[in-house]
């Protein structure tokens, strides 16, 4: 969901207003890496943001990209949609804790595995919408004839057990707005 990557930036910026540099964690060999990059760039713009972009598509250059980000003190990090991003989501959580980087991701998943916050399209709803087109599909609908569908409904995940150890007050606004506050 690379729309979602404005909000994300923005919620990331709503969590540590006093960020002093802005990052992105891309997979330049995903198909959502252009994409992504282009809508996150269009949101800094409007926020008055600058965000570095950062490419890996092996361990070592996730790693390698965490160590450079930590040169910069008061970092934060969004990071892309990007399967190869999730196998490691818990890999990417550790890193982001050792080295001090508050860090929103696509998924709840990286949130339970340490990450600090998440934003994504709820899993149940996107389950429900998909199982309503195949029904219409199995009774006749052609696929051609169905209207693309997008998410509705979202789910912002903040674990609060990282927050305290990076040091990070979470606002009152993040906290009432949650779908899930991880201890």
């Amino acid at each position: 969901m690379t729309k979602l990557a404005p909000k994300r930036l923005e919620l990331l910026r709503d969590m540590v207003p006093d960020a002093r540099h802005y990052f992105a964690l891309i997979n330049p060999a995903g198909n959502l890496a252009d994409a992504f990059t282009k809508g996150l760039n269009a949101a800094a713009a409007t926020l008055g943001i600058q965000i570095d972009v950062l490419r890996a598509s092996t361990d070592f250059e996730i790693e390698a990209a965490f160590a450079a980000i930590s040169q910069k003190p008061r970092s934060v990090l969004v990071s892309g949609t990007d399967a190869f991003f999730f196998v490691r989501r818990e890999k990417i959580s550790t890193l982001a804790l050792r080295y001090g980087v508050a860090i929103i991701c696509d998924a709840p998943a990286y949130t339970k595995a340490g990450g600090l916050i998440s934003y994504s399209a709820d899993d149940v709803d996107l389950m429900l919408l998909t199982a309503s087109y195949t029904g219409r599909i199995l009774k006749g609908e052609k696929p051609a004839d169905l209207p693309v569908l997008q998410p509705t409904k979202f789910v912002l995940t903040i674990n609060i057990k990282t927050a305290k150890m990076l040091g990070i007050k979470v606002p009152q606004a993040l906290l009432a707005t949650a779908d899930e506050i991880i201890d």
